[in-house]
């Protein structure tokens, strides 16, 4: 029973990894734009999809589609970015119906295209086992984690460091002071919607390594990505690594104990949990002030 506890956890941790570059390129709009793409986990599965269609067919490593991936999925982001900002009133509100019927279209788009079909790798180098001590997983699986826990340290420093990642954070904290320093909020805007592409393209390219994918699993990244970013509380990087490694934590566990029904149900419970004790996430603006 330990050794199967101890799988499940080193297998969230694994998940939750992919997770976080998913909630991260959610959050980081959300942070300078004020608006929830409810299109970002479709931005992910078309990344998934790109990697399929290249596998399908070269036959080569779907690793080698990732700079396919970054410039389709780059562009439906940018042409997103663009809708989304021709609204000019309720911009909250509209936002939110305009991006899920982009969400929506993007799905049927891939259903018209690849079917209904799941689809997974074929290719058998990283499908081959790794084993640390008691626990193992496949090759893919611990490379996209590796892969995700440098992408988002890169992103971290980049925030930190980088004038653009600076502009970021100054649109995200006062639009309009912002301006009167010389940055351009539709600039700064774009730089993070793209930034948020390249971390689904990511995630998409690793889910197609280590799992499955169907047009269905687009919605589900979606609501994934939110319960993430509200956990963590908005603006915090280390956030939304903890807390996408919690609910990869929390569903490995109830899939392992309990069952694999109450998978996604468990996430919710964690969310209103959570919401419930610390309304402001677990590193929250008045945690960070502190």
């Amino acid at each position: 029973m330990l050794e199967l506890i101890l799988q499940a956890l080193y297998s969230g941790l694994l998940v939750g990894g992919v997770y976080a570059l998913i909630g991260l390129g959610l959050a980081l709009t959300f942070g300078t734009m004020r608006i929830i793409n409810l299109a970002h986990g479709e931005l992910v599965l078309l990344g998934a999809y790109v990697a399929y269609a290249f596998e399908s067919r070269t036959e080569l490593n779907p690793l080698w589609s990732i700079p396919i991936a970054l410039v389709v999925v780059g562009a439906v982001a940018t042409a997103v970015y663009f809708l989304v900002g021709r609204i000019k009133r309720n911009r909250e509100l509209n936002s939110l119906m305009l991006t899920f019927a982009i969400g929506t279209i993007l799905t049927n788009a891939v259903l018209l295209i690849w079917s209904s079909d799941v689809r997974s790798t074929a290719n058998a180098s990283l499908q081959d086992a790794v084993q640390i001590g008691p626990v193992f997983s496949m090759v893919s699986e611990t490379g996209a984690f590796v892969i995700s826990l440098a992408l988002v340290i890169v992103l971290g420093l980049w925030l930190s460091r980088s004038w653009y990642g600076r502009a970021v954070r100054a649109v995200s904290s006062n639009r309009d002071a912002a301006k009167l320093m010389g940055i351009s909020p539709m600039r700064t805007e774009l730089t993070s919607f793209l930034v948020a592409a390249a971390l689904a393209a990511f995630a998409g390219v690793a889910i197609y390594c280590s799992s499955v994918v169907q047009p269905s699993l687009g919605h589900t990244l979606t609501i994934k990505a939110f319960i993430i970013t509200v956990l963590a509380g908005v603006g915090s990087v280390p956030g939304v690594l903890v807390a996408a490694l919690l609910l990869g934590l929390t569903e490995a566990l109830t899939v392992t104990l309990l069952s694999s029904a109450l998978q996604e149900l468990a996430g919710m419970v964690l969310f209103l949990l959570v919401l419930f004790v610390m309304p402001n996430g677990l590193f929250g603006a008045s945690k960070r002030r502190g």
